[in-house]
């Protein structure tokens, strides 16, 4: 795995305003090219006038393993981290630079959505302006990059096997209502979400339903 951290506020034009996050870029058995990486920090860094307290961007891409989803072979990751909870996006597209749009407009929603929550919460029912909500505006690239390889290889061999846990993720158990599991679930965009119910002080976990409906499930 290749990282490499990028600091976007010396990105950026005069024109733009002043970033302050790290955009910390990392692949999974993807070579990187510099431009790419150049390209993700100008284009988060236009995030954070959403949220200020964001100290971080985790960007990871991976090519999908998935045989079924050639088509949409890679995947992007995006992780923003401030004083708040984290909020993250991710796609799958034909290339990484399609993968990332996605993801960025997933992310800017929800940041957007958290953003607007906060001003209703302290009286500001201020709607967003047209020049906030299209401020970013979303690049079509045709191709993706490759890995460079200067020298033929041997054929990977993938030796996934079904059925087995490949990723473990901790979090912190504090206690929350259902409503507040809900909001943190829209906002990870996830489907479900384990929390420690405040009223029940029980483990339980909400998930999404069809047509905008959730469910609720509670150890017994």
């Amino acid at each position: 795995m290749s990282i490499e951290s990028v600091n976007s506020d010396q990105l950026l034009t005069d024109d733009d305003e002043t970033a302050n996050a790290e955009v910390q870029v990392c692949g999974r058995n993807v070579e990187i090219p510099d431009h790419y990486r150049v390209y993700v920090a100008q284009k988060l860094a236009r995030l954070e006038r959403f949220d200020r307290s964001i100290y971080r961007f985790d960007v990871e891409l991976e090519h999908e393993r998935n045989r079924r989803q050639r088509k949409n072979c890679q995947h992007v990751e995006i992780t923003a981290r401030g004083r708040g909870p984290v909020a993250r996006g991710e796609a799958c597209a034909e290339s990484f630079y399609g993968a990332f749009e996605a993801a960025v407009h997933k992310l800017e929603n929800r940041l957007r959505r958290t953003k607007d929550r906060r001003k209703v919460h302290y009286g500001d029912k201020r709607p967003v302006s047209l020049h906030e909500a299209t401020a970013v505006t979303a690049v079509d690239f045709t191709e993706a990059f490759k890995p460079e390889s200067s020298a033929p290889s041997a054929p990977v061999i993938d030796d996934h096997e079904p059925g087995r846990i490949v990723r473990t993720k901790d979090h912190p158990a504090k206690p929350m209502t259902v409503d507040d599991a809900l909001y943190e679930m829209e906002l990870v965009g996830h489907d479900f979400f384990l929390f420690q119910d405040k009223e029940t002080d029980r483990a339980s976990v909400v998930y999404r339903r069809h047509a905008y409906d959730y469910g609720l499930i509670r150890l017994a």
